[in-house]
C-alpha cells in the first residue's frame, strides 16, 4: 500500500517525535507500505523518510521546485517527483497515495489535513486517514472539531472520516483493515 504521510518539516521539535516518525516509517516498511512524502529530510518528514529507508522500504517524495536548497530533501528517495507549485504537489501526493497518515506538523500538515479530510467528506476520494497523535499533539484541534460539532458548523459524521491514535501499531492497522462504512453498507444491503 502507499501510505501519504504529512508532518512537520522542522527539526526544531522534541526528540520524542522524531522517534515517533522513525518508529512509524519503519513499521511501514517492515509491513511492505511505500512512503508518498513532501520529500523533505528534516522534521517528520526526514524521521519517517529514515524509519522507511532504514528497512529498505520504497520512497517517493513530492517536492515543488522551489524547496530544492542544499541539505533540505531526502537524497534517498526511489522516485523523486518535482511540481511546480504547492497545490500540484499536494494534488500528486493524494493521486499516488491509497491512504494518509497525519504526524506532528504545523500550518502546511494543518492545511494538508483538513483539504484531504474536506475532499473525503465531500466523497472525492474514499482512503482511509488517520492520525497519529504523538504526546496529545493533537488534543486541542480533536476538541476544536468536537466543539465545531456542538456549536453546528460541522456534522458529527465527518469526526469518523479519520481515526486517531498515538499508537503506531494502531494506526497501520486501522488503515490495513479500513472498510469505507457507505461501501460497506451498500455491499451489505444489495448483495
Amino acid at each position: 500500500m502507499r501510505i501519504c504521510v504529512y508532518g512537520a518539516a522542522s527539526d526544531e521539535i522534541d526528540r520524542s517525535y522524531l522517534e515517533a516518525g522513525e518508529t512509524l516509517g519503519r513499521a511501514m516498511a517492515e509491513k511492505n507500505h511505500s512512503l508518498v512524502f513532501g520529500g523533505g529530510a528534516k522534521g517528520m518528514m526526514g524521521a519517517v523518510a529514515r524509519g522507511v529507508f532504514e528497512k529498505g522500504g520504497k520512497l517517493t517524495g513530492i517536492v515543488p521546485e522551489f524547496f530544492n536548497v542544499d541539505g533540505a530533501l531526502f537524497e534517498s528517495c526511489d522516485e523523486m517527483i518535482k511540481t511546480q507549485t504547492m497545490r500540484e504537489r499536494k494534488m500528486l501526493m493524494e493521486e499516488h497515495s491509497d491512504a494518509f497518515i497525519v504526524t506532528a506538523g504545523g500550518i502546511g500538515t494543518f492545511e494538508e489535513f483538513f483539504e484531504i479530510l474536506t475532499l473525503r467528506s465531500l466523497e472525492r476520494h474514499k482512503k482511509p486517514i488517520a492520525i497519529l497523535n504523538t504526546n496529545g499533539y493533537y488534543d486541542d484541534l480533536l476538541s476544536f472539531l468536537k466543539n465545531s460539532v456542538e456549536q453546528n458548523f460541522l456534522r458529527e459524521s465527518n469526526l469518523d472520516l479519520f481515526f486517531v491514535s498515538d499508537d503506531v501499531n494502531a494506526v497501520l492497522s486501522y488503515i490495513e483493515n479500513f472498510c469505507d462504512t457507505a461501501d460497506y453498507i451498500t455491499k451489505t444491503r444489495f448483495n
